[in-house]
């Protein structure tokens, strides 16, 4: 065991055993701040991100008092896989700043299966809202950030449909 700070030349590093003991994948699960699945013995080496298909697209809005806040009132992104004739495939939908962590709408991704690309925007209901537990505070009230929340929600699907 070499001590700590103690630097070693390859002479004494040859025949030691090096890397990690084991290697295993987890999906990324956001349930709550500052908690992780990752054990007091691992090191996360990588996010891995799948890359898009063709015929996806995606989009990111946020509410901010100044373009580069980095605290946002609301922000929203969303993402929709689409077939051959512009209907919704696949979909997610989340929400910040309206929940301790980012919050999918997992009832609204569900009713854009099979949408036109084009009336997206349509499909938003109060109900999808219902997750999320936004706070009062200097940049808004709750009721503002649930407005809000619908409101780009709206402009993200709309963003969505113009391809």
């Amino acid at each position: 065991m070499l001590a700590a700070g103690r630097k070693a030349g390859p002479e004494e590093l040859a025949g030691r055993a090096f890397g990690l003991a084991a290697t295993r994948r987890r999906p990324l699960e956001l349930s709550a701040t500052w908690r992780t699945v990752r054990r007091p013995d691992e090191l996360v080496t990588a996010l891995l991100v799948p890359a898009h298909g063709p015929r996806v697209r995606s989009s990111f809005v946020k509410l901010g008092a100044r373009r580069y806040l980095v605290i946002s009132i609301v922000m929203v992104a969303a993402t929709v896989e689409l077939d051959d004739a512009d209907r919704v495939t696949g979909a997610a939908v989340a929400v910040g700043a309206c929940t301790p962590v980012a919050t999918r709408l997992p009832a609204l991704e569900a009713r854009l299966r099979g949408c036109v690309a084009g009336a997206l925007e349509d499909e938003v209901r109060d109900a999808d809202l219902s997750g999320l537990s936004p706070l009062t505070d200097v940049r808004g009230t709750a009721a503002f950030r649930l407005d809000a929340a619908a409101q780009l929600i709206r402009r993200a699907l709309r963003a969505l449909g113009d391809g």
